[in-house]
């Protein structure tokens, strides 16, 4: 017999956008339900390039509305998590062939002044025949343009917003997806089906559709309603290739087709570099990168760096697809990355999520939040604004906080004197992941060591607190082991999922060993 549950809204996708309404409206004290077919932050929120940014180039676009909105959600989003977003610094190589140089100068003011900054310093010129960031490029650049922006582990960022949604009532399920929904004037009635074939009803007073590339399609064949709005499939790749670079800079590279791409130090070992915009035709969930965008992306950057990068260099890629609201512009790069909001109260309300990009994902589940208010009657106002995200608030260890990314550095400090026996490396690592709940999982039984640094009771910890079910979920989603890991070590770790969670995932407990 199927399960049954009564909700106020139910959120169908599991991305930054669906896991970020959950969490708002949850806050405002509604019974939400959240459900996604896959793991979170499976697809799209997975696949960024990891960036809390304005978006420099979308100026030229005129988007300046957006950008702003971008900008202003910069530091908002530093300060409520600082273990997973920190403040970095890109460097723009000057090519007089590309953009003249009064054209960066006037974007430049531009970023540097449509929102108020209190954390990221403004941009400046450098010489980049004495800056450390032109020991890698190549001599013919000898100008650079230097400004701020921020990194993000955008897979964790999810969960972290789930994690908070579940805090304050929100039912969120996994591997779960709404196979139907039919609509009634007072309510939508609800079917999830679990991956492994259970099967419940939800009774819902509003449905938001948050599926993202696929927020159409569920539209159409699962919410029986029309298609409303019309979107572009475009795929984003990016490739993982040996550090290229010792410095904490990233660059921010002009192309000769106007584009530009990214080269971001990554996860200490690693440049990560991308993405490409290339429209995407074939099945959503299967995006992967192709041998041209490989080759796109190699040649772009040996335009730059003086060591070339070759296909053979590349250690890891991956893609995702985004939905984009189809604005009839005829190149990919242009198509707007701005979101629409659109709720139908004609009968119980749905609330469509058209388009969107990671950096505005806060305010957009506001405004989302907003728009349910009046007709679900909620009894709270907007609040994640100021508000930390799990792991975030890092005042038990180091007092009140002063600046993200000097509030980290002292965070990293005092777990490293609370914890004497673990190395460095793994205190750092912890930290990162973790923020202020890094303590919690150190109060575990550390049990035994399945790979390199990655004991059983932070396996357990991912399965019981962040719905972490099988290896990929714990490799390359809520961490990025499977890039340090050697093949060996990633069969352990699979091998030790499938014997304590099996199919089902069900649960086992750590052995009881301690931390020291």
């Amino acid at each position: 017999m199927s399960e049954s549950l009564d909700c106020d809204v139910l959120i169908v996708g599991g991305g930054i956008n669906g896991a970020g309404i959950a969490r708002d409206c949850a806050g405002r004290g509604l019974r939400v339900v959240l459900a996604e077919k896959d793991d979170l932050a499976s697809h799209t929120s997975s696949s960024s390039t990891k960036l809390i940014h304005g978006g420099l180039r979308y100026l030229e676009y005129y988007e300046f509305a957006l950008v702003r909105k971008a900008l202003a959600e910069r530091e908002v989003l530093l300060r409520s998590a600082p273990h997973i977003m920190w403040p970095l610094r890109f460097v723009m190589p000057h090519d007089p062939g590309m953009r003249p140089v009064w054209m960066i100068r006037a974007g430049l003011f531009l970023y540097d002044h449509l929102a108020r900054r209190e954390v990221l310093p403004g941009s400046t010129t450098v010489d980049l025949r004495s800056h450390p960031a032109g020991a890698p490029l190549k001599r013919d650049f000898r100008k650079g343009f230097v400004y701020s922006d921020g990194w993000v582990d955008d897979a964790r960022l999810v969960v972290l917003n789930a994690l908070d949604a579940k805090a304050r009532g929100a039912t969120v399920l996994t591997r779960t997806a709404c196979v139907d929904a039919r609509r009634e004037a007072t309510h939508w009635q609800a079917t999830l089906r679990a991956d492994d074939g259970r099967e419940r009803t939800v009774k819902a007073r509003a449905l938001v559709n948050a599926a993202g590339p696929w927020a159409a399609q569920f539209l159409a064949e699962h919410a029986h309603a029309p298609r409303p709005k019309s979107l572009r499939l475009v795929k984003g790749s990016h490739i993982v290739v040996p550090k290229m670079f010792e410095h904490e800079h990233a660059y921010i590279f002009q192309n000769p087709d106007k584009r530009i791409i990214f080269a971001i130090p990554y996860e200490g070992e690693f440049t990560l570099i991308g993405t490409t915009d290339v429209e995407h035709h074939g099945a959503i969930g299967a995006a992967k990168i192709d041998a041209d965008e490989i080759a796109y992306l190699c040649e772009q950057a040996s335009r730059y760096f003086a060591k070339a990068v070759r296909p053979a260099d590349v250690v890891w890629s991956y893609s995702g697809v985004r939905s984009l609201l189809d604005d009839e512009s005829g190149d990919p790069s242009a198509v707007t990355r701005d979101y629409a909001l659109e709720l139908d109260t004609a009968q119980a309300p749905l609330l469509s999520v058209w388009g969107g990009k990671i950096t505005t994902f806060r305010k957009l589940a506001e405004e989302a939040a907003d728009l349910l208010a009046a007709p679900l009657k909620a009894g709270r106002g907007a609040w994640t604004e100021g508000s930390f995200l799990p792991g975030g608030d890092l005042s038990a260890s180091i007092g009140a906080p002063q600046r993200p990314d000097t509030d980290f550095s002292r965070f990293v400090q005092a777990l490293a004197l609370a914890h004497p026996e673990l190395p460095t490396p793994l205190v750092r690592r912890l930290a990162r992941a973790y923020g202020s709940r890094a303590t919690e999982l150190l109060q575990r039984p550390r049990g035994a060591e399945v790979a390199p640094g990655l004991f059983e009771a932070e396996l357990q910890f991912l399965h019981d607190e962040e719905w972490a079910r099988c290896a990929d979920d714990v490799l390359w989603r809520r961490s990025k082991l499977g890039l340090h890991y050697d093949e060996h070590h990633r069969a352990a770790v699979d091998a030790w999922c499938r014997a304590h969670w099996g199919s089902s995932g069900e649960t086992a407990r750590a052995t009881e060993t301690t931390w020291n």
